[in-house]
């Protein structure tokens, strides 16, 4: 059993709980949002994390994403969140993690904080989480656009990084 915390509209705990099944998500009252954190994953050598999305999920299975996320379970905040993801989903830990979006999500009911995070590691020390994905790749800038404007790139979480992606584009032109 999963327990989430439920936030209002400007991001404060209301100090009602939601209990996680699968797919209910979208049962979440209208103007309640549960916490996400989503974390783009960049090694220090400027390359950049994809992971496969495990085709059991109930959410963009067999996707692909930029690194690792997931929902803050009760008490949890959103940094905690990120980091705790990042290590169940990928077995890495961040050197740092930098804030650059809050956004709300009516869709899914979702209060998401996105991060950027810097790794330094093997880049065969990832180990992926067995109910989470299914395959991870290394890419470098060029590689990441391109996945960002795939079909398989999930597109609400790309729209969330929105600036960070201008910001690779700009750094290749």
């Amino acid at each position: 059993m999963e327990l989430w915390d439920l936030y209002d509209g400007e991001g404060n705990r209301t100090g009602e709980v939601w209990e996680r099944r699968y797919g209910n998500f979208l049962e979440i009252p209208m103007g309640r949002y549960h916490l996400v954190s989503d974390v783009l994953v960049q090694h220090r050598d400027g390359t950049f994390l994809l992971c496969k999305r495990h085709t059991s999920k109930d959410v963009y299975p067999g996707y692909w994403e930029a690194g690792a996320g997931g929902s803050a379970v009760q008490g949890e905040n959103a940094e905690e969140c990120a980091r705790r993801e990042l290590f169940e989903e990928t077995g890495l830990t961040a050197e740092n993690l930098e804030l650059i979006n809050i956004a709300f999500s009516d869709k899914s009911h979702s209060l998401v904080y996105c991060f950027t995070a810097t790794v330094d590691c093997p880049k065969n020390a990832v180990v992926l989480q067995e109910t989470e994905t299914t395959e991870y790749k290394w890419v470098d800038a060029a590689g990441l656009i391109e996945y960002s404007e795939s079909d398989l790139a999930i597109k609400t979480s790309v729209k969330r990084y929105e600036k960070f992606y201008d910001k690779v584009r700009a750094m290749l032109k």
